[in-house]
């Protein structure tokens, strides 16, 4: 018999997760509330920050918290790149533009699993200490995992630092004037594909943020990243496609389904949950909760 002990235990522990997912989700969502394009390659990017995590860890003995920054600002520097080198030849295709965008991302994920597999193997890797592994705090007798509430408290801070760079600099406005009216900001003097470019880098940083914080207490291997990108397309889907704060609301909605579905269901089933919460949203609202 559940008590409000355990409710609230359950609660907690899929808002802690939720608010990663939705971390992980919003450069997802940020991409294609940009430029109408999906990342398949998402799931890489996580695992590409978590080895650089990994690497950094092991080169510079430092906690992942510290070098969390420097892994987003890395993560940050990949997106662009692989914006400048490969999305924008794609986006010049002159037919079937969509399934070359399509096969473009999926074709890149599928370059970063194979290097990362050949780099580093299949094995399982794992930061062996860091201040938080290990560690729980407990609030009137529900305890919280101290790698995961550090996780959620970025995402909080994350997307708190986006609204203000949205809505208060001068790039915010672009970017949102780019979401709006690509075709028509050039004629103001923006550059297109520099906005693209500089939204792709966001977009990665706030993945490898998550990954960054994932990979405290998260094991490490070349498909790491496919589980939670397949959740954070639920998640961007769930919330909107390209409503970025949506994904946030989403992204909490996920994780307290996910945490209900295991304690209901086995934990091997808890997807379930996810899928038919989206499948009814898809049902009800098709553009998701807070699409337009």
């Amino acid at each position: 018999m559940l008590t409000a002990e355990n409710i609230s235990q359950i609660l907690m522990s899929g808002l802690l997760m939720g608010l990663i997912y939705a971390l992980i989700a919003a450069g997802l969502s940020l991409i294609f509330g940009l430029m109408d394009v999906v990342n398949f390659a998402h799931g890489e990017f996580l695992m590409t920050a978590m080895y650089a995590t990994f690497g950094l860890v092991v080169v510079l003995s430092l906690d992942p918290l510290i070098l969390s920054p420097i892994v987003a600002a890395i993560m940050f520097v990949v997106g662009a790149f692989c914006y400048r080198g490969i999305i924008v030849h794609a986006m010049r295709a002159r037919t079937n533009v969509g399934m070359v965008q399509v096969f473009a991302t999926f074709g890149l994920a599928i370059v970063i699993r194979g290097l990362a597999q050949f780099a580093f193997t299949p094995d399982y890797r794992s930061i062996p200490k860091s201040w938080l592994g290990g560690q729980t705090l407990s609030l009137f007798g529900v305890y919280m995992p101290a790698p995961q509430l550090a996780g959620a408290l970025a995402s909080l801070l994350a997307f708190g630092a986006l609204w203000l760079l949205m809505k208060k600099t001068d790039f915010g406005r672009a970017l949102e004037a780019t979401r709006e009216d690509a075709g028509a900001v050039g004629l103001v003097g923006i550059d297109r594909n520099r906005v693209f470019a500089m939204g792709w880098g966001l977009g990665a940083a706030l993945v490898g943020l998550a990954g960054a914080i994932l990979s405290i207490f998260y094991y490490i291997h070349p498909d790491v990243g496919g589980p939670f990108a397949l959740i954070a397309y639920v998640t961007v889907a769930l919330g909107g496609f390209g409503s970025v704060f949506g994904a946030l609301a989403a992204g909490v909605i996920v994780g307290i389904v996910e945490a209900i579905s295991a304690t209901v269901l086995q934990p091997s089933m808890k997807a379930i949950g996810i899928y038919a919460v989206y499948l009814l949203v898809v049902f009800l609202r098709p553009r998701g909760l807070f699409g337009h």
